[in-house]
């Protein structure tokens, strides 16, 4: 059976078309997963893009081998996808631990957002700022955390893509959150988020 473009078929479904030869359905899969993989790397490697994107493709090629393989419901393909892609990121962690880098020139374009100059500066030192916290987290709790607050997984999601027990997964998120608040905290101000009830 061909794909079907006008068809809403499940990522896993079309695994299972791909590996029996339908490009279509190959096309349709990155189209939904490359995004989704490119944004998480992007956040993982502290905003560094070309890696993220060197994450992503090499995830998307390891999905395509292992595809002839691929049992449906056992997991599902984004599931997949995000453990790649974490264990690559983690790869490439290592590899510049010692090389303290922070990308801020890669924060997103907020330009055609139709918010002012000085809006559009805020936001982006606000992702700049988020991203260099986050950088700063320890692996395990940034991963969580970008998992449930940036990509949207389920904690049950989240602890397949880790490993881990589900409580394991509450635990590092709520830590990575707290680490979060407390790296932010004495920024309020220049990010433009400034409290009247700091005024004394």
């Amino acid at each position: 059976m061909a794909f079907d473009a006008s068809t809403d078929a499940s990522d896993e479904v079309l695994m299972v078309l791909y590996a029996n030869g339908d490009r279509h359905a190959a096309l349709a899969l990155t189209q939904r997963v490359t995004p989704r993989v490119l944004a998480y790397a992007t956040r993982m490697l502290n905003g560094d893009r070309a890696e993220a994107e060197d994450v992503a493709q090499e995830t998307m090629l390891r999905l395509w081998r292992m595809a002839p393989e691929w049992r449906q419901g056992e997991t599902k393909v984004t599931t997949w996808a995000y453990r790649v892609a974490t264990n690559l990121c983690i790869d490439r962690q290592r590899s510049r631990k010692r090389k303290a880098q922070t990308a801020l020139d890669d924060a997103p374009d907020l330009a055609a957002s139709g918010r002012s100059a000085d809006g559009t500066l805020i936001q982006a030192d606000r992702m700049a700022a988020l991203g260099q916290a986050l950088g700063q987290l320890p692996d395990r709790q940034r991963q969580a955390v970008v998992l449930r607050h940036i990509e949207g997984l389920t904690n049950p999601e989240i602890a397949e893509v880790m490993q881990i027990g589900v409580e394991a997964v509450e635990s590092l998120t709520a830590r990575g959150k707290r680490a979060l608040a407390a790296l932010l905290s004495g920024q309020k101000d220049a990010l433009g988020y400034k409290d009247e009830r700091d005024d004394d």
